[in-house]
């Protein structure tokens, strides 16, 4: 991997910001407005500074759908997915220290089941995935150069409707990181682990066969 110090790094950085100001936000008692504020601001700040180093992934479900694609190689989406999880890791023990405690571990909502929580994760990754691939990942898309704020803003929508339901990770590396800390790791993890990545997944698949603008 050429530049591989920066790359990773660029990714740890990514999530660490997106769990410790998703976290925080959640263990200060933000309204479900100022949690998808957090999120989405995380996002569109990393994007706006790390986009250029390491393609700004931020997201094991995103690095194995473009690993998927061919956009990068297995051995550096493995890289990745390390850096992006401990990246999580870090930003919940920090947030463990500061606070002397924490919340903001995803969770399953009151009447939630399982398979209910996973389509919502499902869903709610492919939304992010798609815009992801039409601002990003496209060359030909509208907002490359601004690309953190559309994908920041689709991360706020997903939580408005979704984190009441499974704390809209979207993300493995979200879950995985507070849920390490917290010794919560047995609980649903399948929720968002094969919610997100089957949601950018499919997203990636719909958007190459069927949205992506045809070559001149």
């Amino acid at each position: 991997m050429k530049d591989a110090p920066a790359r990773l790094i660029a990714e740890f950085l990514g999530v660490f910001f997106l769990c410790l100001f998703g976290i925080g936000a959640i263990t200060n008692g933000s309204d479900l407005t100022g949690i998808a504020l957090a999120h989405g601001f995380a996002i569109f700040i990393a994007i706006c500074a790390f986009a250029h180093v390491s393609g700004a992934h931020f997201n094991p479900a995103v690095t194995v759908a473009l690993a998927a694609t061919r956009r990068i190689a297995p051995v550096d989406a493995i890289a990745y997915i390390v850096a992006q999880l401990l990246g999580g890791v870090a930003a919940a023990a920090l947030a463990k220290s500061a606070f002397g405690g924490f919340k903001g571990v995803p969770a399953l909502g009151s009447g939630v089941s399982t398979g209910t929580g996973i389509l919502v994760e499902l869903v709610a990754t492919f939304i992010l995935m798609i815009v992801i691939m039409g601002v990003a990942v496209d060359p030909r898309g509208t907002f490359p150069i601004v690309a953190g704020l559309p994908i920041g803003l689709a991360i706020v929508g997903d939580i408005f409707w979704a984190g009441p339901a499974t704390g809209a990770a979207m993300n493995p590396a979200r879950w995985f990181g507070p849920a390490l800390v917290d010794g919560s790791l047995s609980t649903n993890p399948i929720v968002w682990i094969v919610g997100p990545i089957a949601g950018a997944l499919i997203a990636v698949a719909v958007y190459e066969l069927v949205m992506k603008p045809a070559r001149d």
